[in-house]
């Protein structure tokens, strides 16, 4: 029983895949294997020589192969001048009048190709990109990304329409910091939104993305005073107030409108007519009405606390400016203003004498220094050692100041080192509580800039709190009161900012009362019966869970100039004893304006003579943050966009602000909006470099998107380095890190490229491990996608007219099976993006474009636009029909994830017959599944073929030239298959022939054979003598293997209690399973007998 296919030495040649088709995805970070080219599970090689089942074909006169071969060379060389020619021209991208080129090249199919003709015309700005004739030959990212944003942009196709009776769909951009231009992580999260949006616009949704940028308090500071300092060797107090903001202005103004571009360049279709400012008029209105509606609700109070104190910065900073150095033990590190590196990790012990000579009480301290603001001892009530001291003191060393002996079981383990406990309740938050609950002084003995102030005594006063720690230390020893130190495992804080050691202080300041809106916002995402927010992924719910349940009030004032001034005044009444500002805590009145604070000032305290005088402080940055999704729909006012757009979507952001942005903005929506702010939460991982880094100016390796989309020069990197901020010594360190990471620059890429890579990665956990070499690969792969593409419109041809529909019954098998398989990407792609999997989405999409339709369509309809032959005829109009539904849905369905290259290939799309087309793919309607195009049997038969194509391609072991195969099938099912699919595993193997044997027919000598399964194995025919003991070596090692897994399983069915444990489908399968694998080593038993049969018979 024989059924064979023979083909052409013309067929041969046009269906010998180009190089270009198999080489670029190599390149890629696969996300998976692709098909035919895995290693099959069951392979060997027979020794024989091919009997008579096929006659070998002549051997080519090596005169004639030597001349074509020349003439192949020639023909190549002459291509490679026109490419050059035409990329050189595509890279000036002529003129707005090009001339014509007076020099035609390249002759092809006896017409000449003109360079120009594959160069984009110049397109004026704004309007609909103008194309090339023909497609290049190459992908060109600068060149396809070029004019397409203006245009969607000046075709309003991102604004949203408040009267739309559509769905709305609503996200708020994350407002960008003014600091300076976007970083990679500001990519991802435009990356994930613009996926979100472009699908849901495409899904009939009324998107509006609304961007926006944040003033951003003390980072902005702090970059302007470095700017100031560097350039005029001036300070913010050197040239004032007024002065200073007037230079922060100019700043925001300069490096905003870089990330507006950079937000442009990376296509995200935002909504910029409703662009808004952290700090531009109508923000800056809403966040004085918040302050004060909140204010007269007693929920902003001010008190005298204890803060984190940056003393470079001279404020307040939030936690998270705080940075954590885990310290093991004594630890030397640099910090500002300090010539020598100050120790940390050092645990000192001195003696306090105790009053009445009852002795002395040592106690142990990481920061000496403070024992100058010490105001008490704290002891365990029940520990013996001290239970004759309750009630008494001990006299402080140096100012005499007596220190009561406090009992306090909360805060002392009489376990840990003396069990006794210096009290500074004005520089230690455990301290701050004692002295809360204990009724102590607190005595603050530092100044604003970290020296020591009168309090700490006219000994120390005006050190620095670093020396001064020296000098108490050696006070210590002449009095005869150091006990020592030693080594002493530590956390240190660390301005992220400043790189400042924070010093907690205390101070007046203006605080939130948090407890009740923080329940609120907690039922909202943990109330299963009434949930209102949904966060994504799940296990952040735990963290939102424990902050919001241990949530203390929020501090919200910050000692800067830059922000939203506090809307409050501090009322100096003529007879006044203390003049100064807060000298008196119910002084304060809180207005929207100094008029309005004039009226309440004057209603409070009704004929007296008073000032009146702002304060100083403006608000910490997450207050206005917090309010964002508020005051970019307008509110305090009641808008038509607050009506139709809040609640919002959907906020996506970076888990690490889960709590200091992300809860703060549910607490103020609801108490101000009366809602929560968004209904999901997606929190994308936090990205570092390739070496799991956290990315850092100092250390050189943080990432301008836009580095990327271009490509940049090691030069050009380092030349950015020189004009930051970078002081000398770190500039040093950075530039060491870009020589490391990009010795040799970063390639160009294209916002496509980068875009889907970072989609890509979001299946990574909590973090991302960048490397740019995969961006690299995913650009390569826009070029396999611009190429299938080209030669996709190269098979429809000019005059090509879409149908309207296509019945999939009559198409030729592989036009079946593609259109079930898309059936199965679109289904799955938008299930996964429904779910927030973007990585899934876009994995699925890439693979059917790199795995079903490039690597097996195309090639498997190849052989019926080959010489264009009658019998043909209808495979090819179907093949057509069914390529043109393809590359529309596959485009639409990518669109999303890659908007320049599926706007510029879809535009090139002919339009199908009886349809008015819409401007542009980015509001076509999304792809959605087609029932009658999904087809089991088809999909099934494919496998089978897949699998016996990846052996074959396996056995012929990376060798080009054909050769003939044999398929061997067990049943007649599998042979009723392969039969009627011979083209197909011919031109998919890059088979000369195919024939399909049963087995009763003898096996064919002269070949590899593989077992694909138990019912199929295949054979190719391969030249020279081939080695029985090696093949006979690796049948052994198969069989060894199969016999593992069936006595694995064979011995999980033999458990006592598995079949009553064990679901029946489960166990069915199971056997099912046992007997696949005992016939696939039947079948290796009988190949293994034939090479001993051929091996004895030579």
């Amino acid at each position: 029983m024989y059924a064979t296919i023979f083909m052409s030495s013309f067929q041969l040649r046009v269906f010998q895949k180009p190089l270009h088709f198999f080489n670029l995805a190599n390149q890629i970070c696969s996300l998976r294997p692709p098909p035919f080219s895995r290693a099959p599970l069951r392979s060997f090689s027979a020794t024989n020589k091919m009997a008579d089942l096929e006659k070998k074909p002549d051997v080519e006169d090596p005169e004639k192969k030597k001349k074509k071969e020349e003439k192949a060379r020639e023909k190549e060389l002459k291509k490679q001048k026109a490419l050059e020619k035409a990329a050189k021209l595509q890279a000036q991208q002529a003129s707005n009048n090009p001339k014509r080129s007076e020099k035609k090249v390249v002759k092809r199919g006896g017409e000449e190709e003109n360079p120009e003709d594959f160069v984009d015309p110049e397109t004026p700005f704004g309007e609909k990109k103008r194309m090339s004739h023909q497609m290049a030959k190459q992908y060109n990212p600068s060149a396809v990304e070029k004019s397409w944003y203006a245009w969607w942009e000046k075709s309003g196709l991102f604004v949203a329409d408040v009267k739309s009776s559509k769905p709305p769909f609503v996200i708020v951009l994350p407002p960008p910091n003014v600091t300076g231009a976007l970083h990679i992580g500001h990519a991802l999260t435009a990356a994930v939104e613009d996926t979100i949006i472009r699908w849901r616009r495409m899904s009939g949704y009324n998107t509006l993305w609304v961007p926006g940028m944040d003033h951003a308090g003390i980072a902005t500071q702090v970059v302007v005073e470095k700017k100031i300092m560097r350039e005029s060797q001036l300070t913010r107090h050197d040239i004032g107030r007024e002065r200073f903001v007037s230079e922060v202005w100019n700043w925001k103004n300069k490096y905003g409108g870089a990330i507006l571009k950079q937000l442009r360049c990376l296509g995200a279709s935002l909504d910029w007519s409703r662009e808004c400012f952290t700090m531009d008029e109508k923000r800056s209105k809403a966040v004085t009405e918040a302050f004060v509606r909140l204010y007269k609700e007693g929920l902003i109070y001010r008190d005298l606390r204890l803060v984190n104190w940056d003393c470079v910065l001279r404020t307040a900073i939030s936690d998270i400016e705080v940075d954590y150095i885990e310290i093991k033990e004594k630890t030397p590190l640099k910090v500002p203003g300090y010539e020598k590196p100050v120790e940390f990790g050092v645990l000192t012990s001195f003696a306090y004498p105790l009053e009445g000579d009852l002795g002395e009480i040592v106690v142990a301290t990481t920061r000496v220094e403070t024992m100058l603001g010490d105001t008490a001892i704290a002891i365990h009530p029940d520990d013996p050692r001290y239970s004759h001291l309750h009630g008494k003191f001990a006299i402080h060393p140096f100012n005499g100041r007596k220190l009561p002996i406090v009992c306090d079981a909360i805060l002392v383990d009489p376990k840990f080192g003396t069990g006794a406990v210096k009290i500074t309740p004005a520089h230690d938050p455990n301290d701050f509580e004692v002295g809360q609950r204990h009724n102590l002084e607190f005595i603050n003995i530092f100044t604003d800039d970290g020296k020591i102030n009168s309090n700490g005594g006219s000994e120390f006063a005006g050190m620095p709190r670093f020396k001064a720690r020296e000098a108490v230390t050696e006070a210590l020893q002449k009095k005869g009161l150091y006990r020592g130190a030693k080594n002493n495992e530590m956390r240190l804080g660390v301005c992220s900012r400043s790189n400042d050691v924070v010093e907690p202080l205390i101070k007046p300041q203006w605080y939130v009362n948090c407890s009740d809106m923080a329940r609120q916002a907690l039922d909202a995402v943990m109330d299963e019966e009434n949930r209102k927010i949904e966060i994504i992924p799940k296990q952040y719910s735990a963290d939102w869970r424990r902050w919001l349940e241990n949530i203390r009030d929020w501090c919200i004032s910050r000692q800067l100039w830059w922000g939203h001034r506090i809307p409050a005044w501090y009322v100096t009444l003529e007879d006044d004893e203390l003049k100064e500002i807060g000298a008196y805590s119910d002084h304060w009145v809180v207005a929207r304006n100094g008029e309005e604070a004039r009226e309440e000032a004057g209603r409070i305290y009704n004929g007296k003579k008073f000032q009146l005088s702002q304060d100083p402080d403006v608000l910490d940055t997450w207050f206005s943050a917090g309010l964002f999704p508020l005051t970019v729909l307008g509110w305090p006012d009641d808008t038509d966009d607050l009506k139709a757009f809040y609640p919002t979507s959907v906020l996506e952001t970076g888990h690490d602000i889960l709590f200091f942005w992300v809860a703060r903005m549910v607490m103020l929506g609801m108490k101000l909006g009366g809602d929560v702010p968004f209904r999901k939460v997606y929190l994308h991982p936090m990205i570092r470099d390739a070496h799991g880094r956290k990315m850092s100016k100092s250390l050189g390796n943080v990432i301008d998107p836009l580095e990327v989309i271009n490509g940049i020069s090691l030069e050009g990197l380092q030349q950015r380095l020189e004009e930051g901020n970078l002081d000398p010594k770190e500039l040093v360190v950075a530039k060491e890190g870009q020589v490391k990471d990009f010795p040799n620059g970063i390639s160009e890429c294209g916002a496509d490229a980068l875009r889907f890579a970072l989609i890509i990665y979001t299946a990574q956990s909590d973090k991302i491990n960048l490397d740019i070499l995969r961006v690299v690969g995913y650009r390569q792969w826009c070029n396999k996608l611009w190429n299938a593409v080209r030669f996709a419109m190269s098979r429809l041809g000019d005059d090509y007219v879409p149908p309207t529909n296509v019945n999939p019954d009559v198409l030729p098998f592989s036009c079946q099976w593609i259109l079930s398989v898309l059936n199965k990407a679109i289904s799955k792609t938008v299930t996964s993006l429904e779910s927030y999997e973007f990585s899934d989405a876009a994995s699925t999409v890439y693979s059917w474009w790199q795995y079903q339709l490039c690597d097996v369509f195309i090639e498997a309809i190849k052989p019926f636009f080959a010489g264009n032959e009658p019998k043909f005829e209808s495979e090819r109009s179907f093949a057509r029909d069914t390529l043109w539904l393809c590359l529309d849905n596959g485009l639409r369905l990518l669109h999303p994830f890659m908007p320049y290259v599926t706007e510029e290939l879809w535009q090139r799309l002919p339009s199908s017959r009886d349809s008015s087309r819409v401007e542009s793919i980015m509001i076509c309607e999304y792809p959605s599944t087609v029932e009658c195009w999904t087809n089991e049997r088809v999909e099934y038969e494919m496998d089978l073929i897949d699998s016996a194509v990846k052996s074959l391609r396996s056995l012929a072991n990376e060798r080009r030239e054909r050769r003939p195969a044999f398929v061997l099938c067990r049943n007649d099912a599998v042979t009723k298959i392969f039969s009627s699919h011979q083209l197909e595993i011919i031109t998919l193997a890059n088979l000369s022939s195919l024939r399909v044997i049963g087995e009763s027919d003898a096996a064919p000598g002269g070949c590899a054979v593989s077992v694909v399964n138990e019912n199929l194995s295949v054979y190719l025919e391969l030249q020279g003598t081939l080695s029985p003991e090696a093949e006979l070596e690796k049948i052994r090692k198969k069989m060894d293997e199969i016999q593992k897994q069936h006595d694995k399983l064979s011995k999980m069915m033999n458990v006592s209690g598995y079949r009553e444990k064990v679901p029946t489908h489960i166990h069915q399968e199971n056997v099912a399973k046992l007997s696949a694998l005992m016939q696939e080593r039947l079948s290796l038993e009988e190949a293994g007998q034939h090479i001993e049969a051929q091996g004895n018979g030579q």
